[in-house]
């Protein structure tokens, strides 16, 4: 038995541990390659990881920025329309009180024509009452040439 044991180990030796060790010797190899891609397969993600990081914070600066940039050209926009709405309304108020002003001077002038119409008709019916006659005609007529002639 010993001899059996002795040739199986002595076969095992020569032809089968060479083989199984070169198994070995190959499936290590395998793994330390896996490993070794696996762990710049991290590093590379974790590089990637980074730089989408850094972009989504660049991207959030130039939304911030973007955002207050609108909100001051809002502002600007708004403060412009402001200004311009004021200077309008002043316009359009000062211009109704000089056409008020117009109106009313116009409206004066009317007045007053229409008094001087209405003073005359009366000083014609109540000289026409007075002057039915031709002596008061006549004394009427002198005195105002001479009222015109002191003047």
């Amino acid at each position: 038995m010993i001899i059996a044991f002795g040739l199986v180990l002595f076969i095992l030796a020569k032809f089968g541990f060479p083989v199984i060790l070169d198994k070995l010797d190959s499936r290590k190899k395998f793994i330390d390659e896996s490993v070794v891609a696996a762990k710049q397969a991290y590093d590379k993600l974790e590089h990637v990881q980074e730089k989408n990081r850094l972009l989504i914070e660049e991207a959030k600066r130039e939304k911030s920025q973007i955002i207050s940039d609108a909100a001051k050209q809002r502002d600007l926009i708004l403060q412009k329309a402001n200004e311009k709405a004021q200077l309008e309304a002043n316009q359009i108020v000062s211009n109704a009180r000089k056409q008020i002003i117009q109106e009313r001077e116009e409206a004066i002038i009317a007045i007053r024509r229409e008094i001087a119409i209405v003073s005359v008709d009366i000083a014609e019916k109540v000289l026409r009452k007075n002057l039915k006659e031709k002596e008061d005609q006549m004394s009427m007529i002198e005195r105002l040439v001479e009222e015109i002639n002191l003047s």
